[in-house]
């Protein structure tokens, strides 16, 4: 039996931390995006195609999400026309998903919100630490898609 290093029982404590924070942020997505008719899991799947038009593959691809789960939601946020579908050049089948004006609307109604929460959760707390935190967990999630690979 292989014993675990110093740096894989720490590593294994930061997985448990994410996990739990992870629930805690869609706690507080949730209540955020409740007031503009959106959860947390379309809140997320809209904002993936704000910056450019998405085939559902790319979007599950991107947030690490089972392409069944993002088309279930992505149908909803068509018919909910916050988001629409278009032909893809690059793929006769795979459509992109774009969010709407209406969607836009939403996200932006969300993000007024999601300011004043984000400033209060931060506040008093080193910008610089944020900034290490986040090129660790970058290499982590790097790292863990090289392993499953």
């Amino acid at each position: 039996m292989t014993t675990r290093t110093e740096a894989a029982d720490t590593l294994t404590e930061l997985v448990l931390a994410v996990f739990r924070l992870n629930g805690r942020f869609l706690e507080a997505a949730d209540r955020l995006a409740a007031p503009a008719g959106l959860t947390a899991a379309r809140w997320q799947v809209l904002g993936a195609v704000l910056g450019e038009p998405k085939s559902v593959a790319e979007i599950g691809r991107d947030m690490g999400l089972a392409r069944q789960s993002v088309q279930r939601l992505a149908d909803i946020l068509a018919e909910e026309g916050l988001a629409a579908y278009a032909d893809n050049p690059a793929h006769r089948r795979a459509k992109l998903l774009s969010a709407t004006e209406a969607g836009w609307t939403a996200i932006r109604h969300i993000a007024t919100r999601q300011h004043a929460w984000a400033n209060s959760v931060s506040e008093g707390l080193d910008p610089q630490e944020f900034k290490a935190a986040l090129a660790l967990l970058r290499v982590l999630a790097l790292r863990v898609e090289q392993a499953e690979s």
